[in-house]
């Protein structure tokens, strides 16, 4: 079964280290400042993909070998700015397919779906709010066509290891034969460009880490005071894990109702929120084999920061 929001907010800051799970990011207001960091100019990765997206989407659908209709499934959409560069590329070619968009957050899905209608309003869409696997495997199930999963905007970055093999894995289990799969990758590069681009000076990375606390202080009647907390980033070039954290500056207890607990925070005691991993392309090719995948091909924006690679299930 599972977990509660409160269930895993209990576990993680009863652990120590502290930890929050990065999924609880993105709430409605979590999404929404997350548009703003992809905007930043720091934030080189959103027009990396974007460049890919622009320019190599023949290439891409050239790849997977498809010749009938098929579904484009994206899990975590999101606004499907980049996505939509891609589509219109496909559409120009009169290329048959429906996209399918899935997010957790439906405000997420009701833009998508109005920004899609009035700049490309001859795509066909299936779009969906919910759980990933559970609505890619109802699509899967339902439709006899091939599928493009898109997995985009390096999201497989936010996950340990070990982790990310489980997510791929999970995916390739809800994958007809032959279907294929595309993933972003960020890659590793310029230690202090990776680093700027997780710490910006406007202080948008750390009002979307501190906005859990406020999610847990609005859904859990917590009452951390924003106050007394602050955000602190770093990255390691040798592993390329980019680690965000929100840390105390006193020493305070925190009481959240919902859990019926107080937890205690030492000054300058952490609480680790992100994992943003940077990988090399041997790392990437590695890691689909991991998850039961065939590499098929690497696809670089001109500045070689950033990999949409694809995949296809063995």
């Amino acid at each position: 079964m599972e977990k509660t929001f409160a269930q895993e907010v209990e576990e993680g800051l009863s652990a120590s280290p502290k930890f929050l799970s990065s999924k609880y990011h993105y709430d409605d207001e979590g999404s929404r400042i997350f548009q703003e960091i992809m905007a930043m100019p720091e934030y080189y990765l959103t027009n990396c993909e974007l460049d890919i997206m622009k320019n190599r989407a023949l290439e891409i659908y050239g790849a997977t070998g498809f010749n009938t209709h098929f579904n484009i499934i994206e899990l975590g959409a999101g606004d499907g700015a980049k996505t939509k560069e891609f589509l219109q590329n496909l559409l120009v070619e009169n290329i048959d397919f429906t996209y399918v968009p899935i997010d957790i957050s439906k405000e997420a899905i009701d833009i998508l779906v109005k920004t899609m209608n009035q700049s490309l309003p001859n795509l066909k869409m299936n779009p969906q709010v919910g759980d990933y696997f559970e609505v890619m495997g109802k699509i899967e199930a339902k439709e006899n066509c091939p599928n493009l999963v898109l997995f985009l905007g390096s999201n497989i970055g936010n996950f340990k290891s070990e982790w990310a093999v489980d997510l791929l894995q999970h995916m390739n289990e809800h994958m007809q034969s032959a279907d294929k799969l595309l993933v972003g990758f960020d890659l590793m590069k310029n230690p202090n460009l990776i680093r700027n681009a997780y710490n910006d000076s406007q202080g948008i990375t750390a009002r979307f880490n501190m906005n859990v606390l406020t999610r847990i202080n609005r859904e859990l009647s917590g009452d951390f005071n924003l106050d007394t907390f602050d955000f602190y980033s770093f990255y390691n070039p040798e592993n390329g894990d980019v680690k965000s954290y929100i840390y105390s500056l006193i020493e305070q207890d925190i009481s959240i109702k919902e859990t019926e607990k107080s937890f205690h925070f030492e000054k300058d005691e952490c609480i680790w929120m992100e994992l943003s991993k940077k990988y090399s392309l041997d790392g990437i090719e590695k890691l689909g084999a991991d998850a039961g995948f065939q590499f098929k091909e690497h696809f670089l924006d001109s500045k070689g920061y950033f990999s949409d690679s694809l995949f296809t299930k063995g």
